[in-house]
């Protein structure tokens, strides 16, 4: 009842304005997302760091360790992804195969969570750490009151086995599911209707189908993409009171390091982007974190 009760508070817009030179772009957000978001401390714009962070040395995606690494540099969403073990367990691991990021070998699906619980995890220089692979279950347990969650299911992981888990943790407060269609989305809408949904909205039409989709807008984070949209979509979005995710990972990201310029990332959120999607979250992390101080003096 809690959590019904928090999303009601969606049909209230908290307004804040974006400075962007002499203009002022004023858009909404929802308040029980920036509450969830941050625990409290409302801080939108932020960053949702992709699988936890990339190219941290020592510190290897899809582990726990390094999402308390980058938890306690920057405030940021977690981003992870979610696979199975051939004896359906639950655990963190974003490619198909374990060669990559452990000291094991072939495909996760033909492994018993047995083969895999010992495993060391390599980070993404090669280098090798004590850390193992975690269970979905022990990232629920260890983020809570602590980050935000935002789970990527890997495809063949039922649904319903995530949100079992969600509730077996009382996680729907800070934890929420990326889905890559319209009916994945209304799949999750339908197990769990207390859940955040991370939905792939780039343009006026996605708006639209999922507007007649029968998902209420205020269970909705809209993920924009891995490109700038029209600012018309910013603008659409967010008069149905629905925060934007750009995805800067991959080739934005490369552009802001490329260019040196870490100030770059200022520009994402000034033309209304409401969370960055990043492979780079404490140094984009540091650039919000100004642009905040600077636009509430």
């Amino acid at each position: 009842m809690r959590a019904i009760l928090s999303y009601s508070i969606c049909l209230l817009l908290l307004v804040y304005a974006c400075r962007t030179g002499k203009e002022t772009y004023v858009r909404a957000a929802k308040p029980s997302l920036v509450e969830r978001v941050t625990f409290g401390q409302p801080n939108l714009p932020t960053i949702s760091a992709h699988r936890g962070g990339r190219y941290y040395a020592g510190y290897p995606e899809n582990s726990i360790e390094l999402f308390a690494y980058t938890a306690g540099k920057a405030r940021a969403i977690i981003e992870c992804d979610v696979s199975m073990s051939k004896d359906s367990v639950l655990f963190l691991m974003h490619d198909w195969s374990l060669d990559r990021t452990t000291t094991g070998e072939g495909k996760v699906a033909e492994k018993n969570w047995a083969d895999m619980k010992d495993l060391k995890l390599e980070d993404d220089f090669g280098t090798l750490t004590s850390y193992t692979i975690p269970t979905l279950d022990q990232t629920l347990s260890w983020a809570k009151n602590k980050v935000w969650l935002s789970l990527d299911i890997k495809r063949g992981v039922p649904f319903s086995m995530v949100v079992d888990a969600i509730n077996t943790y009382n996680a729907s407060s800070y934890a929420a599911i990326i889905t890559y269609n319209i009916d994945a989305a209304k799949e999750v809408y339908k197990l769990a209707p207390n859940v955040l949904i991370s939905a792939g909205i780039r343009n006026i039409e996605d708006l639209k189908r999922y507007k007649e989709s029968g998902i209420p807008m205020k269970n909705l984070i809209a993920f924009t993409g891995t490109k700038e949209p029209d600012p018309a979509v910013y603008k659409a979005l967010h008069e149905e009171g629905i925060v934007c995710m750009l995805g800067t990972l991959g080739n934005l990201d490369k552009r802001v390091k490329a260019k040196g310029n870490d100030k770059l990332y200022e520009n994402y959120v000034k033309k209304g982007a409401d969370i960055l999607a990043t492979d780079r979250p404490l140094e984009a992390a540091k650039v919000l974190e100004n642009w905040r101080k600077q636009t509430r003096k």
